[in-house]
């Protein structure tokens, strides 16, 4: 019951893709397939996946055409399915979309899926993210304990397809979250040392730098339904994280330039109602109290059986 497969989308990553690749063909519990879409890449990624493709029968590459340009967001996810719909994920007991400039433990996956055999209800998990600054510190990227982390998005496969897959649409690794604990589902990451992970490049840098991502993170949380008051919140509690003051600006300014543009929406009204409350719960209880008083409200919508 340990079948676990992983899609791992990437685009021009030959300065970090061998030490992704390397800590994969290391782990104490080895994926029984490992599909890597090349999403157009224009540097040496593609004979760097040919030579790993060649070398071990589990590694299968999917190649897409150059559109040009790195999309995050909703081009990521194009790029996963392209992976995704090359198999028959029923054949899996879990499913991960993985970033290929990751480095990660040796027993990574198998302390994943430690954690979610003990606990039915863990629907998606993942370790907590590190990045290196120049100093050679390790910092943590700051991910909540009540979510997984888009670059390492482990899930159950019965829980994948309830929530319904991945929205194609910037704050994608965000909604899932929310969807699984709707479904009374469990979302949930341990800042544990065994299953800590390297982030080779730091969150929301990757398209043009750490303020456009932080703006892009703003508009997705318009998206998503996110209200102004928790939005503000969130954004000053930001401001104290790298880039200081102005990461925090730039995420509230992209979400009021998306209100201000009446950009669109999630569709599932229900969601976005499900969402608010949530946040207004954090917001009057705090986070870790509110969660625990969520995931037990939400166990009786848990019906995995009718996956």
């Amino acid at each position: 019951m340990r079948d676990y497969l992983i899609v791992a989308p990437c685009r021009n990553e030959a300065k970090f893709a061998r030490k992704t690749l390397d800590s994969l063909v290391k782990q104490t519990v080895t994926p029984k397939l490992l599909v890597v879409v090349d999403d157009g890449s224009t540097d040496e990624t593609p004979q760097i996946l040919a030579e790993y493709a060649a070398k071990y029968d589990w590694i299968k590459v999917v190649r897409r055409e150059d559109r040009g340009k790195r999309s995050v967001g909703p081009g990521v996810i194009d790029a996963f399915y392209a992976g995704l719909d090359t198999v028959d994920i029923k054949q899996f007991d879990y499913v991960c979309k993985l970033d290929l400039d990751l480095i990660l433990p040796d027993g990574y996956f198998e302390g994943l899926m430690t954690r979610m055999e003990n606990d039915p209800r863990i629907g998606t998990c993942s370790g907590k993210a590190y990045y290196i600054n120049d100093a050679g510190k390790h910092i943590s990227e700051g991910i909540a304990d009540d979510v997984s982390i888009g670059a390492s998005k482990f899930y159950r496969r019965q829980c994948f397809e309830q929530i319904g897959g991945f929205v194609r649409q910037v704050m994608w690794d965000g909604i899932d979250n929310h969807r699984c604990r709707m479904l009374g589902w469990i979302p949930c990451s341990w800042d544990d040392e065994e299953i800590r992970f390297i982030h080779l490049r730091p969150m929301g840098s990757s398209q043009k730098g750490i303020l456009t991502g932080r703006m892009r993170w703003g508009y997705g949380q318009y998206f998503m339904g996110t209200s102004l008051a928790y939005i503000t919140a969130s954004a000053i509690f930001r401001m104290s994280k790298p880039p200081v003051i102005l990461g925090g600006l730039a995420i509230w300014w992209g979400f009021v330039w998306s209100m201000i543009k009446r950009k669109e929406r999630y569709g599932d009204a229900e969601f976005r109602r499900f969402v608010r409350q949530c946040q207004w719960s954090f917001l009057i209880k705090g986070k870790k109290t509110a969660v625990q008083e969520i995931n037990q409200k939400q166990a009786t919508a848990w019906k995995p059986a009718g996956a």
